[in-house]
């Protein structure tokens, strides 16, 4: 068909439409392009100048600043404090050790600090900074600073390092950080990269390594300009990392340092656990040390004079020390019995001072024995030959089972380091570890908490928690994180026969307040707040039948190493049980003389809050009581007074 001028003029409209549309779509992507390659090349110029082949951007970490640690009142245990260095950039000395000559005569260099950095220049290039000198005064700072045009290539600098105000008294608790090392790397499958920041701190023991995660916090970075050798031009943004969490610990700070000064010279742990919670109030080993003295680098000497104490000041007592509980397991035989309804408050068993057991004499530490001796009694004076024929009708898998329920025998999970799981042994036990059947003499060792029974002031401590509750009161050392409460450590009951219950704990009130008992002289008078308590003597040797027949040698007259173990374990309030406190005093011989008074008097700094009254102690204690406390506070203030070094 013909097309018309008409059609023909509509057409060409509509062409000249989508023409012009099209045209204006390329010359704004062209004009755009234009602008762009504008901006690129002008406008950034210089941003690209620095990404060209002789220089490159890097990203580089900036160490968190560590979460502090706190004690239940707020008192501070582990703190950041500013830390002053000096570094050098070999480079910029020019002759280095003619500048370290110079920094010498101004303050003082360790010969070893010196030959560390010339090893570490040797390794490094020399655009890199080293660290000459570490924890410095400010005086020392100024000094340097003052000399600057003096001392090419030196720069003072402040970072943070880790402080432990309270010294020894939180020293197996908190723990304490150190320089990352190799061994720290090889143990990670994958190291977090601020680990690799120079002399960047990490918790190595204790609280601080168990809960590194949370106590880290997380990098932050800065981006450098560095040319084609690595040397740093400037510094183009940064952008600071997130500090750790601070952490409130349940111990008491003044409970934990009057426990540790009472526990004096002794090798001795003592734990006190609130019952109401199961928070850790205080957890005292002894001798303890200086954790400040890792964090700043322990000399040798130093080092040497912890490792070669026989007293094991390195070690914590409290929750990685397993030893037999002696007497103070002897709770844990009667409620077995009384649970399986073996034996009534009235029944008794005859002690002539030894059982014979498969033709061995097991003998009571009363060589006369006790006569009849019913269970008040037995508890009350820890008779052994009641303990012997009591276990061998209840069986050691009911001892166990019940070991197990007050908590010995078994792995608490507590931040702290080297914690024990002890052991509560039963058939299966013996077969499994030694490949031997269990004897019946195994169970009449167990019965008085000896044989392969093993347990940590910690297990005696919540032990003693649970007998005076009836609940399952669990260990808690962290109270709060960054102002969160934590679970409570209260526990709920544990469905032991409250009648039974009560049977066990009058036995334990014998024990502190009968004229008869073994902890009679250790007692509490004050009322409302006297204690139940069992005391317990562990033997580490073994008596011949020689030496039972000549007369067995008393612990005073053997060896320090050879005497017995000394333990207490006791409660109080008794009719509204607020503490429960377990004490061991390695080789101290009875624990009746030995560890009783030290639990006593821990518990009644824990229940006064701070110094008892005299009036709180028998009358012919008050003397020597008094003198006590006088001297643990001339001790107390001579700790808290700085000493002109240390103001400093």
């Amino acid at each position: 068909m013909k097309r018309t001028p008409k059609d023909l003029e509509g057409a060409h409209r509509k062409l000249s439409r989508r023409a012009l549309l099209l045209g204006g779509l390329q010359l704004g992507f062209a004009g755009g392009l234009a602008a762009r390659m504008r901006y690129l090349q002008v406008d950034q110029a210089d941003q690209f100048r620095l990404l060209a082949e002789e220089n490159r951007i890097n990203i580089r970490l900036l160490a968190p600043a560590r979460g502090e640690v706190f004690d239940r009142n707020g008192k501070t245990l582990a703190h950041n404090s500013p830390s002053y260095r000096i570094i050098i950039v070999p480079e910029d000395a020019d002759d280095v050790e003619a500048v370290i000559a110079r920094l010498s005569k101004l303050i003082h260099l360790p010969a070893e600090d010196i030959e560390r950095a010339r090893t570490e220049m040797r390794r490094s290039p020399p655009f890199l900074p080293i660290t000459l000198a570490d924890q410095l005064t400010w005086e020392d700072i100024s000094k340097v600073a003052v000399n600057a045009p003096a001392l090419p290539g030196i720069t003072p600098e402040v970072g943070l390092t880790r402080i432990y105000p309270q010294q020894s008294d939180f020293a197996h608790v908190v723990g304490y950080v150190g320089p990352v090392s190799d061994y720290d790397l090889s143990k990670l499958e994958s190291p977090d990269p601020v680990l690799r920041i120079p002399r960047f701190q990490i918790g190595k023991v204790g609280f601080e390594a168990k809960r590194e995660d949370v106590l880290r916090g997380t990098a932050g970075a800065k981006r450098v300009e560095v040319n084609a050798t690595g040397r740093v031009m400037r510094e183009l943004d940064r952008k600071e990392g997130q500090a750790g969490a601070d952490m409130q610990l349940a111990v008491d700070a003044g409970l934990q340092n009057y426990a540790q000064a009472r526990l004096g010279g002794e090798s001795a742990a003592v734990v006190v656990v609130d019952c109401d919670t199961g928070d850790l109030r205080a957890i005292a080993s002894a001798p303890s040390f200086d954790p400040n003295l890792f964090v700043r680098g322990i000399s040798v000497a130093d080092y040497s004079l912890l490792t070669e104490d026989p007293y094991r000041p390195l070690a914590n007592k409290t929750v990685q020390g397993t030893y037999p509980p002696g007497s103070t397991f002897k709770m844990v035989v009667s409620l077995a019995a009384l649970e399986e309804g073996l034996i009534g408050p009235e029944d008794t068993v005859w002690c002539p001072g030894y059982l014979e057991v498969s033709g061995r004499r097991f003998h009571c530490w009363k060589r006369a024995g006790h006569g009849h001796v019913d269970l008040n009694t037995s508890l009350k004076q820890s008779c052994d030959v009641y303990y012997y024929d009591l276990a061998i009708k209840v069986g050691i898998d009911k001892i166990s089972a019940m070991a197990n329920r007050m908590g010995l025998g078994v792995r608490h999970d507590l931040p702290m380091s080297a914690v024990a799981s002890g052991l509560a042994p039963d058939r299966d036990w013996k077969a499994r570890v030694r490949g031997q059947d269990w004897l019946v003499g195994d169970t009449v060792n167990v019965s008085i908490g000896q044989g392969f029974m093993l347990a940590s002031p910690m297990q005696l401590a919540v032990m003693t928690a649970r007998l005076a509750t009836g609940r399952s009161v669990t260990p808690r050392l962290v109270k709060s994180i960054d102002g969160v409460e934590q679970p409570s450590g209260a526990g709920t009951s544990m469905g032991l026969n409250e009648n039974n219950l009560r049977m066990v704990r009058r036995g334990m009130y014998s024990v502190s307040n009968d004229r008869r008992g073994t902890g009679y002289r250790s007692r509490i008078i004050a009322e409302g707040m006297r204690m139940g308590g069992k005391s317990g003597t562990s033997q580490v040797r073994n008596i011949t039948a020689a030496e039972r027949a000549a007369g067995v040698i008393r612990n005073k007259d053997l060896p320090w190493e050879r005497r017995d173990h000394a333990l207490y374990v006791c409660f109080a309030p008794f009719d509204k049980p607020k503490y429960a406190i377990s004490v061991i005093v390695e080789h101290g011989g009875g624990g009746s003389t030995a560890a009783a008074p030290i639990a006593r008097d821990v518990m009644l700094q824990a229940l006064y809050d701070g110094t008892p009254p005299l009036s709180a102690y028998p009358k012919g204690d008050r003397s020597r009581i008094k003198a006590q406390q006088e001297r643990l506070e001339r001790e107390r203030i001579e700790r808290d007074t700085p000493q002109d070094s240390d103001r400093a």
